[in-house]
């Protein structure tokens, strides 16, 4: 397993935080070296006295010798940078939302050690980015301080082919969520997308590793977590934009083709409606449903969906292609 130095800025942290700021790091290795930065003389600190020993976090003491001006940080880097040459470390884990440490991360890095990031979602996005992987403290609690929720985004909204963010109406549908609304930023909604597209092959399937590896390269910050959600494949299949498949106990994901289906669903309820009486307006939604899967052999697209994604992609159809009773277990096409 890596060993990691894991250096806190006290001044910059919360001691409420670094139970789960741990337990998030043993994920990625051992933390060979614990330190807290910080001058223990001050009142503002009797807080974290209770978090060192249990934590066997060793603190370091470091006095302000001028007013407004912070020592602690300079202390850090000068520990960092020995810990460094003295190379048996193979990364640090900075724990301070405070943007000065951004050089500090940056010639880490440059040494070929790993820096991971641990910080507020108001920490400045040049340490973020100068970071290897940088978490969100609020996303490692128990009951999340900020918890985004997610919200599928249409192309109407998105250019998925260009990878531009455009507020212009770029295709003829649109796609709606359902009741579990959650949020997600339109860049992040276009890295996914160019993610998926960069590394697909001819059939436009790409490897869940390989996407969340390539989002993580690009977007440090990037975490399932902000969005409600554990790990990535679940992220996917709630934006409703993508389908998944395995093979091989490997996941592969690639973007839902919502026009094609669109057109298949309207063309199935019409088809059943021509089968009941003529005043019949409305079908069963678990009926339509299962008529969908009688025609997995002939539609591709079909194919990868279970009985619940497939409800879950009826519901965000637009409402001026389907009717959908108030309940939403009956449902129509628009002419």
């Amino acid at each position: 397993m890596k060993k990691f130095a894991v250096l806190i800025d006290a001044d910059n942290s919360s001691h409420r935080h670094i139970e789960p700021i741990l337990e998030e790091i043993a994920k990625y290795g051992i933390a060979s070296v614990k330190r807290i930065y910080g001058d223990w003389s001050i009142e503002a600190l009797l807080s974290w006295r209770d978090k060192l020993l249990p934590n066997a976090i060793t603190p370091v003491q470091q006095f302000a010798y001028v007013t407004q001006k912070d020592a602690t940080d300079m202390r850090l880097v000068i520990d960092a940078m020995d810990i460094l040459y003295a190379g048996d470390l193979d990364g640090f884990c900075i724990v301070s939302s405070d943007s000065d440490f951004t050089p500090l991360a940056s010639r880490i890095r440059e040494n070929g050690l790993l820096v991971y990031g641990f910080g507020r979602q108001t920490t400045v996005k040049s340490f973020v980015n100068a970071c290897d992987k940088f978490i969100y403290v609020e996303n490692l609690l128990s009951e999340p301080e900020n918890k985004t929720s997610i919200t599928s985004y249409s192309s109407d909204q998105v250019n998925s082919d260009t990878i531009k963010v455009d507020r212009k109406i770029v295709n003829s549908h649109t796609s709606q969520i359902d009741t579990e609304k959650t949020e997600i930023d339109i860049p992040t909604l276009n890295l996914i997308y160019k993610a998926i597209k960069d590394n697909s092959n001819d059939e436009g399937w790409a490897s869940l590793a390989v996407i969340g590896n390539y989002i993580n390269n690009v977007k440090p910050d990037f975490d399932t977590r902000t969005y409600g959600r554990a790990k990535l494949s679940g992220l996917l299949k709630k934006l409703i934009k993508f389908e998944c498949k395995i093979e091989d106990s490997h996941m592969f994901v690639r973007k839902f083709n919502f026009p094609v289906f669109i057109e298949i669903v309207r063309m199935t309820v019409n088809n059943m409606l021509s089968e009941k009486d003529v005043n019949e307006k409305w079908v069963n939604l678990s009926d339509l449903i299962e008529q969908l899967k009688s025609q997995m052999i002939h539609h591709t697209i079909l194919a990868h969906l279970s009985e619940h994604e497939m409800e879950q992609k009826i519901l965000a159809i637009d409402r001026k292609y389907i009717n959908l009773n108030s309940d939403k277990n009956l449902i129509s096409i628009t002419t």
